[in-house]
């Protein structure tokens, strides 16, 4: 979770004492910048490229699904960009950042989707405006890489879900 804790001094601390405030706060909006970075890539076509964004021995973990290194993520999230008929809006807000060291981060988010198949052959915007497909929460850790701050790991919960109707 992303909840102070309290210094030897009794202050609050979200982060290793030795880490200054400028410091803290670029690892923070970098790490922001992956999720931000994450959601955009999966709605304009370029899932795929989500692997690149996890360090090569990175976890994503959803409801009914765990891809375990970038090549396994690679090779779901190219599945998912194939499906062009999906028109997918991926919102990320609440988004809180602990910087656990100077190379370790993690956060909560809040998650809402939404997400509209179209038929096949019909390219047309905007699509109908419906309800969120589901709203959730993001659950990542990050690390400092050779390449900079990538995820380490990736977990989606459902909250919410928005069941068809009959």
């Amino acid at each position: 979770m992303c909840r102070p804790t309290s210094s030897p001094n009794g202050r609050p601390n979200t982060a290793s004492e030795s880490i200054n405030q400028l410091d803290r706060l670029l690892i923070e909006r970098a790490c922001e910048r992956l999720i931000i970075e994450y959601s955009r890539l999966v709605d304009f076509g370029e899932a795929a490229a989500v692997a690149d964004l996890f360090v090569a021995d990175g976890r994503w973990e959803g409801t009914d699904l765990v891809l375990e290194g970038r090549e396994q993520i690679r090779a779901w999230f190219r599945e998912r960009q194939g499906v062009t008929r999906r028109v997918s809006r991926h919102v990320c807000t609440n988004i809180a950042v602990e910087v656990v060291s100077a190379t370790e981060a993690r956060s909560l988010s809040y998650l809402i989707n939404y997400r509209h198949d179209r038929r096949e052959g019909d390219e047309t915007l905007p699509v109908p405006a419906e309800v969120p497909k589901y709203v959730g929460e993001l659950h990542d850790t990050f690390v400092l890489a050779e390449e900079g701050w990538r995820f380490a790991s990736r977990r989606v919960t459902v909250g919410f879900l928005r069941r068809r109707s009959r």
